[in-house]
């Protein structure tokens, strides 16, 4: 049972990563894009040509921010769970090391007169 709590603990560390390192590489890719933005000496057209980029950027931009809120979620989660396992695995282990430890029986002093 431990093996399974451990590899979703894991799992959900790493999946968590992975989302933020591939938010992280997407935002870095989108940013160093080369926007275009043309020129038009009517307004109406300026507006429009302008506009279009800004809503696809837009709409990116907060795909991004879903993906790096739920990279962030499970990554917190994650180390929640490894440091919950590991919180347990040793007083697992110090419930064991007492439980196993018999007294020592006193010992029987040799009186000397």
């Amino acid at each position: 049972m431990k093996d399974n709590e451990q590899i979703i603990a894991y799992g959900t560390l790493l999946a968590g990563i992975g989302l933020l390192a591939f938010t992280f590489i997407s935002a870095y890719l989108f940013l160093i894009a080369d926007p275009s933005i043309t020129g038009s000496s009517d307004l109406i057209d300026a507006f429009g040509s302008a506009l279009a980029p800004l809503i696809g950027a837009t709409i990116r931009i907060m795909y991004l921010g879903v993906m790096g809120w739920i990279g962030s979620g499970l990554t917190a989660r994650g180390v929640q769970l490894v440091t919950q396992l590991k919180r347990l695995d040793s007083l697992e282990l110090q419930s064991t090391t007492t439980t196993d430890v018999k007294p020592s029986e006193p010992s029987k002093a040799k009186e000397t007169s």
